[in-house]
């Protein structure tokens, strides 16, 4: 008798391994608290107005939320001055790379990532008996003359992160128009903007503006970052209304819970709050960047609320030992960057903190400073 078997494709996926959530850590540690500048979270949390909003949604919990997102969906429309009909919501930014998979590629079909960048264009790449075709970046950023160096017949899908994740680097407006115009037009390009609301850089391009005349594209953003909403998973895309109309032929039918909703229509109401968070985030990269510089450790310039840093050790050792203090950060190692952090950029009191322990845990392993 047979037994039962998955689709072939799983067999080439590793299970996700959950992070030890913060209570696992305290427990094992005897610890009361700790600061986890590990996961790229907004440290300083969402608007008050946000939570105000979750308070008062709580009393419709009975009821099944919109699934059209249709007073967000105004909202934001009228926030950015995006068209209504370009706009698709996820249960986070991760259920769109999952729809945007199985809606375009086939068995066989090759998608282009740039690594080291986000796993989960991978998983899903594989997961639809994908070919994930990697391209190492160039000086900790994407080179899309590289990527389009790549392309063949059978490319389907490119993932560009911009801000790239780990690394903190944006590629260009002018290079990515050339870019655009110079790529088969059935291939389709996922510009991954996790990061967007944190980036100063002026020639950063400003992609939303890019979909009506590319079509081609789709540009993904969420609100758990700097609206400090990622335990209510709540993103979106912006495309072409004949791409978001393909989308949603897969998207569960209520895919976005109802204070999701109500707390981000709330977040783009509060331009001052999320004004603040920006700020708070570029005095921190200043304050990294210099104390950086003061140890003699290299570090590379970044676009996001966290920022990468050689340590010039093991950093998987540094970063155990940081966390033995209460504060959790990154090894690099998964992204094949052994000697590397990923640190969060937090509040001012937590980036000292941070800073300090980082002194010791590398007195500690003889590192002279």
């Amino acid at each position: 008798m047979s037994e039962l078997s998955c689709r072939k494709a799983l067999d080439n996926i590793l299970s996700y391994a959950p992070a030890k959530t913060l209570q696992e850590i305290q427990q094992e540690l005897g610890l009361n608290n700790i600061l986890r500048l590990s996961a790229n979270e907004n440290t300083m949390g969402p608007s008050p107005l946000a939570l105000k909003a979750i308070e008062e949604g709580l009393k419709g919990v009975y009821l099944y939320p919109d699934g059209q997102c249709t007073e967000l969906r105004k909202k934001l429309a009228y926030t950015y001055n995006f068209n209504e009909n370009q706009l698709i919501f996820g249960n986070g930014s991760f259920e769109l790379i999952n729809l945007v998979a199985e809606g375009f590629i086939n068995p066989g079909d090759e998608s282009i990532i740039p690594i080291p960048t986000f796993g989960w264009y991978k998983v899903v790449t594989l997961a639809m008996d994908g070919i994930p075709v990697e391209i190492p970046l160039k000086n900790h950023a994407i080179d899309l003359n590289e990527v389009k160096n790549k392309i063949n017949s059978k490319t389907k899908i490119i993932w560009l992160c911009n801000p790239n994740n780990p690394t903190g680097t944006i590629f260009g407006r002018e290079a990515l128009i050339n870019f655009l115009d110079s790529i088969p037009k059935n291939i389709l390009v996922v510009l991954d903007e996790a990061y967007y609301e944190f980036v100063t850089h002026e020639d950063y391009p400003q992609t939303a503006s890019l979909v009506d005349k590319y079509n081609n594209i789709i540009v993904l953003r969420t609100f758990s970052k700097v609206y400090g909403l990622a335990a209510l998973r709540i993103g979106y895309g912006i495309a072409n209304e004949n791409l978001i109309g393909e989308l949603n032929k897969i998207r569960l039918p209520i895919n976005v819970n109802g204070l999701a909703q109500v707390a981000a229509i709330a977040s783009l109401e509060d331009e001052n709050f999320r004004e603040s968070c920006v700020i708070n985030n570029n005095i921190g990269k200043e304050f990294f960047y210099k104390e950086f510089d003061e140890i003699g450790l290299e570090y590379i310039p970044t676009e996001t609320n966290f920022v990468m840093v050689n340590v010039e050790e093991d950093s998987t050792e540094i970063s155990n030992k940081i966390l033995q203090k209460g504060i959790a950060v990154r090894a690099g190692i998964e992204y094949n960057m052994p000697t590397w952090l990923r640190i969060t950029i937090g509040k001012p009191k937590e980036n000292k903190l941070l800073i300090e322990e980082l002194k010791v845990a590398l007195k500690y392993f003889e590192r002279v400073i």
